[in-house]
């Protein structure tokens, strides 16, 4: 599981994902969205 921070709303297994805000999901799906630039890495604190 890897915290991404959300460019864009989606759904996501049922739930809604809002831009801006911070979500832990699956590494497979984190890259991916990486990738496409619907998500960014979330800094560590």
């Amino acid at each position: 599981m890897i915290k991404v921070k959300m460019n864009v709303q989606t759904a996501y297994h049922g739930n809604l994902l809002r831009a801006g805000k911070v979500y832990e999901i699956d590494e497979a799906i984190a890259k991916r969205w990486i990738a496409s630039n619907i998500a960014e890495k979330a800094e560590k604190n």
